[in-house]
């Protein structure tokens, strides 16, 4: 049984599934609002409640691994990814505030896509996040998914980014779009940063 011979400190594992459905509810709000903005502000003060309580889940896994003599998996990567799923949801959050300071009016098409890309990624991670203390293996397809979604992040960005600095006449709005653009494939990036510590503790404990 993997892990078997190590002390357990359950807890870990159930404020590391509790700060994953966080993020993702937080990138889903995120996904709503881009497809169905209506009131921005009150959208991006939603999504900035959820990264308040992600913090908060955070702050508890700090507090339990300073408290822990015996952990079940490394302290440094009990850090590292407490630390990894937090950026997801910051990004998150300030990709949604970033509509709000730019009063942009409403969300392009590219935007619609990468908030969908960046929920579909968050969804994977969550998943990965669900099966951590499995074997390797039930890890990989986590990591494979969300690298997928990242190069398709990266690739809808671009795109956006070129097209913006073709067609778009106001330099204002280059700016706040290509702002906008990278955060939204930094989120992606962040998630494949947390498959990749997944996939480190899952090669430890192989």
């Amino acid at each position: 049984m993997l892990f078997g011979l190590i002390p357990r400190e359950e807890a870990f594992f159930e404020l590391f599934k509790k700060a994953a459905h966080n993020m993702i509810e937080g990138s889903r709000l995120l996904k709503v609002m881009m497809e169905d903005f209506r009131s921005p502000i009150e959208q991006a003060r939603g999504i900035k409640d959820v990264e308040h309580v992600g913090d908060s889940i955070t702050h508890d896994i700090a507090f339990r691994l300073n408290k822990t003599f015996i952990t079940p998996i490394d302290r440094e990567d009990i850090h590292d990814l407490a630390s990894a799923l937090d950026d997801i949801l910051d990004v998150t959050e300030a990709i949604a505030d970033r509509f709000v300071l730019y009063k942009v009016t409403k969300p392009t098409p590219m935007a619609i896509k990468l908030a969908d890309i960046l929920y579909q990624a968050s969804v994977a991670v969550g998943s990965g996040v669900d099966r951590l203390g499995l074997a390797h293996p039930e890890l990989k397809e986590c990591s494979v998914r969300v690298n997928s979604l990242e190069n398709e992040a990266d690739r809808v960005s671009r795109d956006a980014i070129s097209a913006l600095f073709e067609k778009e006449t106001d330099p204002i709005a280059v700016i706040k779009w290509k702002e906008i653009y990278e955060n939204f494939e930094a989120g992606t990036d962040r998630c494949e940063d947390v498959a990749n510590i997944l996939e480190r503790i899952a090669l430890k404990h192989h």
